[in-house]
């Protein structure tokens, strides 16, 4: 299997959402592709699956998902991989992306995307999980990298080795979160460096950029939140030049969940990501119309 991907290497777009999908249609902007929260269409019928069939006439997809929960024990949820198949096979996206996280055990869900600890156990229960998955859909995975505050005393790998050893072993591909990266990085003092040396190019397949928060305890402890509310802060635009320099240009998506600006804000950051894989990588096809 492979990702499937219809989108030329060099384009970029943006998450759509609720709150656009009028003005993506009466603006029509220039744009890559779109991406979309796969479990906000798992209905059949109303105003969300009218608006992104009438999006899907005009722009490639990707399909984004957050309720896998491909790292719990509990057993994959056969009416959820059955719900995202069919959506694929009417949609046909070019991209299928998942999260390496955990969100449920018991049949008790959080709202929220864990870690999961860095450990040969975990990764032996996720890599059979992902090939589970892969042979429901039918094609590649894209595995996203999460951003972290806390790490597990009983880790027995740094994350960059453990997510490089998922995708060696599953045939997944990745979904970079240049974002996450930078977060994760700055929360636990590593170099970024060191986690893009130890991914495999050849299985990095899209990045996703956002913004982030900055947060002081009472205490003093100083940590980044992932909150997808700002715009991409300068440091991650220079973490991603040096994404491009490693990898090449993907398919770049812009991230914006919260405190949503107007559209054409959202677009502007989605044509600086494509400016910089014109000034960083080596001319490829263009996707922009």
């Amino acid at each position: 299997m492979n990702a499937s991907s219809s989108l030329p290497p060099r384009c970029a777009g943006i998450g759509l959402r609720g709150e656009h999908h009028a003005a993506l249609l009466a603006l029509r902007p220039a744009l890559g592709f779109i991406e979309v929260h796969s479990e906000n269409y798992f209905g059949r019928g109303g105003p969300p699956a009218h608006w992104l069939r009438r999006a899907r006439e005009h722009y490639a997809l990707s399909l984004h998902g957050v309720g896998l929960s491909l790292g719990s024990v509990d057993p994959l949820q056969v009416k959820h991989l059955r719900r995202l198949r069919e959506l694929i096979d009417e949609l046909q996206p070019a991209l299928v992306s998942e999260h390496l996280s955990w969100s449920g055990v018991d049949g008790i869900f959080a709202n929220d995307l864990l870690p999961l600890p860095h450990t040969r156990e975990a990764l032996a229960h996720v890599v059979a999980r992902v090939q589970q998955v892969q042979e429901a859909l039918g094609r590649q995975l894209l595995l996203e990298n999460l951003s972290s505050y806390l790490r597990f005393s009983d880790d027995e790998m740094p994350e960059w080795a453990f997510i490089a050893e998922v995708a060696r072993r599953s045939g997944c591909a990745l979904l970079l979160d240049v974002n996450n990266l930078y977060v994760s990085a700055r929360n636990h003092g590593f170099d970024a460096l060191d986690y893009l040396a130890a991914l495999p190019a050849e299985a990095v397949a899209q990045y996703h950029l956002a913004g982030h928060t900055h947060r002081r305890f009472d205490d003093g402890t100083d940590i980044l939140l992932d909150t997808h509310s700002h715009f991409v802060s300068d440091a991650v635009w220079a973490l991603y030049a040096q994404v491009l320099q490693r990898f090449g240009a993907r398919p770049t998506l812009i991230e914006w969940d919260a405190g949503l600006p107007p559209l054409p804000a959202l677009v502007a950051e989605a044509h600086k990501a494509r400016t910089f894989m014109d000034e960083t990588t080596e001319h490829h096809h263009a996707c922009f119309a």
